[in-house]
């Protein structure tokens, strides 16, 4: 039987080991293999991607710049974008995390074949057939560096790359990375201030988390519900959908109840 983890003491952004981050514990813990949450947030995450270009008829004429925020381990949010980017920026600041996506980008490893044959469903991306990978190897770029300085402004309010991409994902970063909900808040705005106006995005959280653990490092993280995410996106959003996975299924380890998955399209303005 699992007890729920004790709640994190207060722990900042800046405080957490990211040096430790140990990368082959956390991919061989979350990604060797395709669990049904996953599949899940793919597929609905690939369905709305495909939808948004399809209506608007964009992407196809003119690839677009797409950024995956704190990539981690995780590849699947970048392959969501990948049949409409020239470019996307896997952007990371664990120095682990950070190696493994530059080997990735030179061979991508055999467990996420079974990633995207969850995306194939869309015929957008069935039609890149065994060129994936390739694709993958030609759009994706790695980039090392701290969010918070990445979005949030300077001392002349301004704010590095603002309104850069017109596509992007952070699939559980925002609550991961700290206590803070101030912090929480303020990585979500980051994030959106890097994408241009009426840029679909999706983004993943997880619910209730209480902290985890990577190989022998305790990591932060702030517990957020479904309520406190949709009232941080909906500000900067469109169209904003919110996509609750908590059945025992979706659940991944014990110290959180479910996962949370919002997308929509990046408002004008603030």
């Amino acid at each position: 039987m699992h007890f729920p983890a004790p709640v994190d003491p207060c722990v900042r952004n800046d405080q957490a080991p990211w040096e430790k981050f140990d990368n082959e514990a956390y991919v061989a813990q979350n990604y060797l293999d395709l669990l049904p949450v996953d599949a899940k947030i793919l597929s609905e995450v690939g369905g709305y991607f495909s939808r948004h270009f399809r209506e608007r008829g964009e992407g196809a004429r003119s690839p677009v710049l797409g950024i995956d925020m704190g990539a981690g381990g995780n590849l699947y949010p970048a392959l969501a974008m990948l049949p409409w980017c020239r470019k996307i920026t896997l952007f990371e600041r664990a120095p682990e995390n950070v190696e493994y996506l530059r080997q990735q980008r030179s061979e991508v490893a055999q467990n996420w074949d079974a990633f995207w044959k969850v995306l194939c469903y869309e015929k957008v991306y069935a039609d890149l057939d065994s060129k994936w990978k390739n694709v993958f190897r030609e759009v994706a770029r790695v980039e090392q560096g701290n969010l918070f300085k990445m979005g949030r402004r300077n001392w002349l309010g301004i704010r590095r790359s603002a309104g850069k991409y017109q596509i992007g994902t952070m699939f559980f970063v925002a609550e991961s990375i700290s206590t803070s909900p101030d912090e929480f808040r303020q990585a979500v705005d980051c994030f959106m201030a890097v994408l241009a106006p009426g840029a679909p995005f999706a983004a993943a959280f997880m619910e209730g988390s209480r902290g985890y653990d990577v190989g022998d490092e305790h990591f932060p993280a702030c517990d957020v519900d479904e309520d406190q995410v949709e009232k941080t996106l909906a500000p900067y959003a469109n169209d904003l959908k919110m996509v609750r996975l908590n059945d025992a299924g979706h659940l991944v380890r014990p110290g959180h109840t479910g996962m949370i998955l919002a997308y929509g399209e990046r408002r004008s303005g603030e």
